[in-house]
């Protein structure tokens, strides 16, 4: 089995129904934040880590995703023919030239470990790593990057947690190890959104993993699981039967664009630091919106 890490798995099939109208016809990976698409985000954070195949998972409405990864040859000689030379870096800086985009669509809406199976055959008998691109992660270095850096050390499957209030752990995976306190621990267990009283630590599961292909296995007996879909988190209790899963607590700040408000949040501070914007908007928040950014 390879030991590094080069591919990466981008589930984007969802319909992104907290976003209607706007994702009824634009697929969610799609929303800018501030200028620069939420799945643009997510593969500039794979390729910082050293991946160089990017696996999109995708479904029906989600050409555009397709498209803003491709070529545009009718846009590219525009910009030339007009000599915007800094625009034209910009479009060809979408994907670097030594990384390599894959395309395979998920069928129907099983869940996570159903789209991330419909990976396999693109995955073969490698690590790799999941990536969700709701969950906008901001660190120095980039949290894929920690992530690969560790399995570099120990070559087990690493799944990325954060401390969450445990009212709220419906919404996460939850895990449960020794040394919850430690910056990364091998996991006893982890269960998809338990109830309060049932949860097994305030660590919850965030939209970063790096897999072992034997995960597959597991993923390939298709149970049900919460929700009624083929949940990741069930194949990865498993897995933790037959070898060492860690749990790691991540360097750097989430954004939950799945949702309105962690969207709203993230396009603020994302403005606040923009080379073009941050001054202009730090003016307008603190004179017009009378926000005091001190």
């Amino acid at each position: 089995m390879k030991t590094v890490v080069t591919k990466a798995v981008f589930p984007v099939a969802g319909l992104g129904t907290r976003f209607l109208p706007a994702t009824k016809a634009s697929p969610k990976e799609m929303l800018p934040v501030v200028d620069k698409p939420l799945i643009q985000y997510a593969v500039e954070e794979a390729a910082a880590a050293g991946i160089t195949e990017m696996i999109f998972v995708t479904g029906r409405n989600k050409r555009a995703i397709e498209d803003h990864f491709d070529t545009a040859f009718e846009l590219e000689a525009e910009l030339r023919a007009k000599n915007k030379q800094a625009l034209l870096e910009v479009v060809n800086s979408i994907k670097p030239p030594h990384v390599d985009c894959f395309y395979v669509r998920q069928p129907e809406a099983l869940g996570l470990g159903h789209a991330v199976l419909c990976a396999e055959k693109l995955v073969g008998d490698e690590p790799f790593a999941v990536i969700l691109a709701d969950d906008l992660l901001d660190g120095q270095p980039p949290v894929l990057k920690q992530m690969v850096d560790l399995y570099d050390r120990y070559h087990n499957s690493i799944i990325g947690v954060e401390e969450i209030a445990i009212e709220q752990s419906r919404s996460y995976g939850v895990v449960a190890g020794d040394g919850t306190d430690e910056e990364y621990f091998n996991l006893k267990g982890i269960v998809e959104k338990p109830a309060p009283e049932d949860a097994p630590s305030n660590l919850g599961v965030v939209g970063r993993y790096i897999l072992r292909p034997r995960i597959f296995d597991y993923l390939r007996e298709k149970e049900k699981g919460a929700g009624g879909e083929i949940q990741l988190t069930d194949a990865i209790q498993k897995l933790i039967s037959d070898e060492n899963v860690m749990a790691y607590r991540y360097k750097g700040k989430r954004f939950d664009c799945g949702s309105k408000l962690g969207y709203l949040k993230a396009t603020v501070e994302f403005a606040l630091r923009h080379p073009e914007l941050k001054d202009a908007f730090r003016k307008y928040l603190r004179d017009e919106v009378q926000i005091d950014l001190t």
